[in-house]
């Protein structure tokens, strides 16, 4: 799949068939998300697969109801390892580094999924100790997203975009504040 049409056709997906995802795309799925960039390649980013039911509803619960998480046949917690991040740039590796990372990762998983047919939703409303204590997260590694996939039941239609002129500054920021 070409990757222009893998960003403009992805869509957040909340509605899952009940089919299995085979090992093997889960493991090429960690293993693209290992492939972004990351600052000084520290790689700071862990991920837990999590397939059994009675964790996804405790992770539905910790993620404000989100129900579509236990509908889902996998979800992929992706965590960005502060500690990994601070050792080679201190405070803003700890704070910024190892965020920016670890999003880059969870973007190629979207993508990804995308590309294997499957869909897939980056959720970050959650209760971020709540996760850390349901999947038995150390300190120094911090959970960042649940990612739900599986194969779609639905097909959202394209979201609007804004328009280039609007994001695009030249030299010095001349946008709007709202």
């Amino acid at each position: 799949m070409d990757v222009v049409d893998a960003i403009q056709g992805r869509r957040s997906i909340r509605a899952f068939q009940s089919k299995e995802v085979p090992q093997e795309i889960v493991e090429k799925l960690i293993d693209m998300a290992g492939w972004a960039p990351s600052a000084g390649n520290i790689q700071p980013w862990e991920f837990i697969i999590v397939r059994k039911p009675e964790i996804k509803r405790r992770l539905v619960e910790a993620a404000l109801d989100q129900t579509f998480i236990e509908e889902a046949p996998i979800a992929i917690v992706v965590c960005a390892n502060e500690n990994r991040s601070s050792q080679g740039y201190g405070i803003r590796g700890k704070t910024l580094y190892c965020i920016q990372d670890t999003a880059a990762a969870i973007q190629n998983i979207l993508l990804a999924a995308y590309s294997f047919g499957l869909g897939a939703c980056w959720i970050g409303a959650f209760r971020e100790e709540e996760a850390r204590e349901i999947l038995k997260i150390p300190y120094g590694v911090r959970p960042i997203a649940i990612i739900p996939i599986g194969y779609p039941a639905e097909a959202p239609p394209s979201p609007s975009r804004r328009p280039v002129t609007q994001i695009v500054h030249y030299e010095i920021f001349k946008g709007r504040y709202s």
